[in-house]
Parts: structure tokens; C-alpha cells; sequence
């Protein structure tokens, strides 16, 4: 596989690598999101969970933003009673749907995810960046939940994932009151993992990708789940799925490689199998 097909020109594929790189790319509305870009989630994903060249998925945001989240022209015309009549359940229905093609595919992928955010994340964009397991933000990025501010509630999984990065107070303030959060607030508040300066931001951000894409791809995958099992499993379940993982990662080739690299002294070379 030499592309990364979304089937539209608003999410931009590319691969680096074994790092696979999606990107907003509506830079006229600070990459709001569309139906296209709904879409080509639903098409990539499937590409990088199955590909097995591919270890990381990094997605990003052309033209200086990450995405602004909903786009309010279309909610402005969808008010004026413009295009054609939505149920309730219809609009339901359709939202369910979409959520589960990017935040819960993004929370279910069998790789790492980073959001590298060289910009503005604002409403269902933050969201979608909370998705992801890394997030690496310029020093000049901003983060605002932007719901409240639009009268609406939140979605693509807002109130689900910041409680479990920054605790419930914490995402409370940040739902209803929609401070401007600048990258350095957001790092002391565990909302990222990095802050690159900006000038180096696109290099520093893949070069992350490129040590997790280092890693042995099956002891990430078997981390990630044990790790996201743990907000609702007992102890006693965890312990079983840790035990059986760790059994399974040991009797790989993975693991035989970097036990021989490190009496070597040499960096192990991961092959995934």
C-alpha cells in the first residue's frame, strides 16, 4: 500500500513511513467538519487497522488549525429551514452514526493515535482530539470546548474522554465556562503529552510518531486495550487480561528480537509478528 485513500479531498492520506497521517483540509472554515470528512474517517480507518506497515496514526490540520468542530453556517442554514426536512430521530440517528466512524473508531484502532494539533481545537474537533491516545500541540495552539457558547450540549465523545484526562471538576469548567485554553495550560493539565515550538512543529510531531512506530506494534496494541479495559473492568479482570497478554507478547518474535538487542546493546528491530 503506497496511499492512504479517504476518497475526498477535505481529509487529506498520506503515509511517512509506517506512520499514516490524516489531515483536516477545510483551512477556509479553520477545518470544520463536513459530511466528507465524516466519511473519509470511515474509509481510511479501516485501511490502517488492517495494514500491518502501518503502526502509527497521526492526524492533523492543514492551513494552521486542527478543526473548529461543527460548522455553524450549516447550522444557521439547517435553522432557516434550508435542504431537505430532518426527523429528530433522523438527526439521531445520523449523529450515533458518525461519532462511531471517527471518536469510536479512533478509541478502538489497534494502534497509537496522536492528534498533532498546530492549531485552534475547538467543540467536536477537541473532541475528536481527546480520541486520540497522544496529543502534541504547537506552543501557539488554543483548545476551547466551544459547546456552551453555542447553546449545545457536546459531542464525539467530549464528556466521556476529558474527565478521564483532566478529572470531573476540571472538565466541568472547561464545558461550561469555555475557557480559552492556551498549550502550555494544557500540558500542565495532562490535556497533552507535548508542546513543540512552533517553528519545529511538523518535525517534532512526526519524529513522536516515528519512536512510537519504533516500538513493537503487538505489545502497543495489547497495552492500549488493557490500559482503555481498565476504566471498566475490576482488578480481577484486569489481572486475567494483563496475564494473558503478556504470555501472548512474550512468545512472539517481537520479543525474542529485543531480548537479543539488549545483550547486543543495539536497538531492537520489530517486525510485528
Amino acid at each position: 500500500m503506497t496511499e492512504l485513500h479517504t476518497g475526498t479531498d477535505k481529509l487529506l492520506g498520506r503515509l511517512h513511513g509506517n506512520v499514516a497521517v490524516l489531515s483536516f483540509n477545510r483551512p477556509e472554515s479553520r477545518n470544520a467538519l463536513s459530511d466528507e470528512i465524516y466519511g473519509g474517517f470511515n474509509t481510511a480507518l479501516p485501511q490502517v487497522a488492517e495494514n500491518n506497515d502501518i503502526r502509527v496514526l497521526m492526524i492533523t490540520g492543514e492551513g494552521g488549525a486542527f478543526c473548529s468542530g461543527g460548522d455553524v453556517k450549516g447550522f444557521r442554514a439547517s435553522h432557516a429551514g434550508e435542504g431537505q426536512p430532518v426527523t429528530p430521530e433522523q438527526s439521531l440517528d445520523r449523529l450515533r452514526q458518525i461519532q462511531m466512524w471517527v471518536s469510536g473508531a479512533l478509541r478502538k484502532l489497534p494502534k497509537p493515535v496522536v492528534a498533532a494539533i498546530p492549531g485552534p481545537a475547538a467543540g467536536a474537533g477537541l473532541s475528536i482530539a481527546l480520541a486520540a491516545d497522544f496529543r502534541v500541540a504547537k506552543e501557539s495552539a488554543i483548545f476551547v470546548s466551544a459547546f456552551s457558547t453555542i447553546g449545545a450540549s457536546g459531542d464525539f465523545g467530549s464528556s466521556w474522554f476529558l474527565p478521564r484526562l483532566i478529572g470531573e471538576a476540571k472538565a466541568k469548567e472547561f464545558m461550561f465556562l469555555s475557557p480559552r485554553v492556551t498549550a502550555s495550560e494544557a500540558l500542565n493539565l495532562g490535556l497533552i503529552n507535548r508542546m513543540f515550538p512552533d517553528a519545529d512543529f511538523e518535525n517534532a510531531s512526526l519524529a513522536f510518531c516515528d519512536e512510537l512506530a519504533a516500538r513493537s506494534p503487538i505489545a502497543m496494541r495489547m497495552q492500549k486495550e488493557n490500559i482503555q479495559r481498565s476504566f471498566d473492568a475490576d482488578l480481577a479482570t484486569g489481572l486475567e487480561a494483563e496475564a494473558s497478554a503478556m504470555v501472548r507478547t512474550m512468545s512472539t518474535a517481537d520479543h525474542r528480537e529485543a531480548v537479543a538487542a539488549f545483550f547486543d546493546k543495539r536497538t531492537p528491530d520489530y517486525t510485528g509478528r
